[in-house]
């Protein structure tokens, strides 16, 4: 309570209108018929090795566009809708996949892998795909969400570390603050994804040949598969999830025993992969053999972050100086919103990391670690069941009660930002989520299927009805001649910056790669 009140006070609350923030969103490109598309990287949307705001993840048809740092929620909204429209103008008569979970897909061999050009640097990024591809499947890795990158500005840190007597060293004490949120942010990360989920159903193609789920047909035809009381499908077992991984408790109580942790995942070897080999040079299946081949591969919800130099590993990065800022990973694409995400949205959950930031912190744990992974699950799944209780240290209580305490946090937060706005768009979004609390069919994943039902259309159907609606809306929109002419400069430099790459002179790929992993050994 005592950091939530300096918040408020007049030295602090005026940083909360700088707080910083930037959205990167995958969509997959898909053929007008709702197929995944074949084709290769437009090259009219430049590199996706170099461009500053469009690339691939991992595939050649799922794209990624990428904001710059803003420091109010508009900015950053409206260039994302300029990539958006930049993007339409240069994909032919294809689409933009609407929704976090795919289209029709054929299987594995029909979802092209990301490629970025000749260099080793490019080389590395594709076969760390395939490894996916041969650890997890490529069906997984067309699913697509919403990434949100925050931190407070740089003016805030001293004041907040002088108000808690804090005495040592500004890097540190901002990524211990850090670690505070992230900690917390596990704990209560189940609420974000009950409010925003917006995947409950799935394209049965998805799904073709896997009968180790627990979905129910939609239709007597079984076009549809669905979770009755599902929020976020994408966050459970058919989406990022990774049995391998299950077992893989990484610490966040320090950033030494963080590194550590996802150290040792990067360096031991995994007998799975380890029997699956790393394949032929020119040919190969995978980076190494170890449970992870990159810090990428661990699937969580949130992320500690800082922007690295080329060559460094994202360990190193943090290593040298500290988290920098954390990046939201739980966040689906919502179908019914033009961009997947809104500014509502956003400031709820900005309301929500600085309740996490500014509420006391404990230590995690074994058992916290079983709890929070239960009570994910439960929400993913059945989130919108009447009764639904979570677990808690002393044992089980409803959602509704566990929310509420959040909900009381994040009011306070939402009201001081208000004020510091001079507006109630904070309030007004709190409150809309309040409502979603007292009426589960007012939520993104009930919507969607009440819209199912109500239309009489299988998943696919209504996904690619919104994929078809706002292509047209953005179409209709082109952007304006200077704004255009940005974009294209954007590009240019960016085949000019991979060309350059890839005619560099350079080392093996073998000899390459042992370097970076050396990182890890000097860690």
């Amino acid at each position: 309570m005592r950091r939530t009140q300096a918040l408020a006070s007049a030295e602090q609350s005026p940083l909360l209108t700088v707080i910083q923030r930037g959205i990167e969103k995958e969509s997959l490109r898909i053929t007008a018929s709702g197929h995944l598309a074949q084709s290769p990287h437009p090259q009219a949307l430049g590199s996706a090795l170099t461009h500053p705001y469009i690339t691939t993840d991992y595939s050649e048809a799922l794209l990624e566009f990428i904001t710059p740092v803003y420091t109010d929620i508009e900015s950053a909204l409206a260039k994302l809708d300029d990539v958006h429209r930049f993007t339409y103008a240069n994909i032919g008569d294809e689409l933009l996949w609407s929704a976090s979970m795919p289209c029709i897909l054929e299987g594995d061999d029909n979802i092209p892998v990301a490629r970025y050009g000749s260099s080793n640097v490019a080389h590395m990024k594709t076969v760390y795909r395939y490894g996916l591809g041969h650890r997890y499947g490529r069906l997984m890795q067309t699913i697509a969400g919403i990434h949100y990158n925050f931190s407070m500005p740089d003016a805030y840190w001293p004041l907040a570390q002088a108000d808690d007597g804090d005495t040592g060293d500004l890097s540190d004490y901002i990524t211990e603050r850090y670690l505070d949120l992230i900690r917390n942010f596990r704990r209560h990360s189940w609420l974000l994804v009950y409010l925003f989920g917006a995947s409950p159903a799935v394209c049965a193609s998805f799904l073709r040949g896997n009968s180790n789920h627990n979905l129910m047909p939609f239709d007597e035809s079984g076009k549809s598969l669905h979770a009755p009381f599902g929020t976020a499908l994408r966050m459970g077992d058919l989406g990022y999830s990774s049995n391998a991984q299950k077992n893989l408790d990484i610490c966040y109580n320090s950033l030494d025993s963080y590194i550590e942790t996802l150290k040792d995942a990067i360096l031991e070897p995994h007998p799975e992969y380890e029997a699956l080999g790393i394949g032929d040079n020119g040919h190969e299946r995978q980076l190494n053999t170890s449970l992870l081949q990159i810090e990428n591969e661990f699937y969580s919800p949130i992320r500690p972050k800082r922007v690295a130099r080329s060559g460094e590993t994202a360990l190193g990065a943090l290593r040298r100086d500290g988290i920098e800022y954390i990046e939201v990973r739980c966040i689906d694409v919502n179908p019914f919103l033009p961009l997947g995400i809104d500014a509502e949205q956003i400031r709820f959950i900005d309301s929500f990391l600085l309740y996490c930031l500014l509420s006391d912190s404990d230590a995690c744990n074994d058992a916290d670690g079983v709890r929070l992974r239960e009570n994910m699950t439960r929400v993913v799944n059945r989130g919108r069941e009447p009764g639904l209780k979570l677990v808690t240290s002393e044992g089980e209580a409803s959602l509704q009660e566990l929310a509420a305490e959040i909900m009381t946090g994040t009011a306070i937060i939402a009201q001081i930002m208000d004020s510091a706005n001079g507006n109630t768009a904070c309030m007004d979004s709190h409150g809309i989520q309040q409502a979603r609390l007292n009426d589960s069919s007012l939520t993104p994943s009930a919507s969607i299927l009440k819209e199912m039902e109500k239309q009489g259309l299988p998943f696919f159907r209504l996904a690619m009805q919104s994929s078809q609606q706002l292509a047209d809306e953005f179409r209709q929109r082109p952007l304006e001649a200077q704004m255009q002419a940005h974009f294209e400069e954007a590009t240019s430099t960016s085949l000019d910056k991979q060309t350059a790459i890839d005619s560099e002179e350079e080392e093996s790929f073998e000899a390459y790669l042992q370097a970076y992993y050396r990182q890890y050994d000097e860690l």
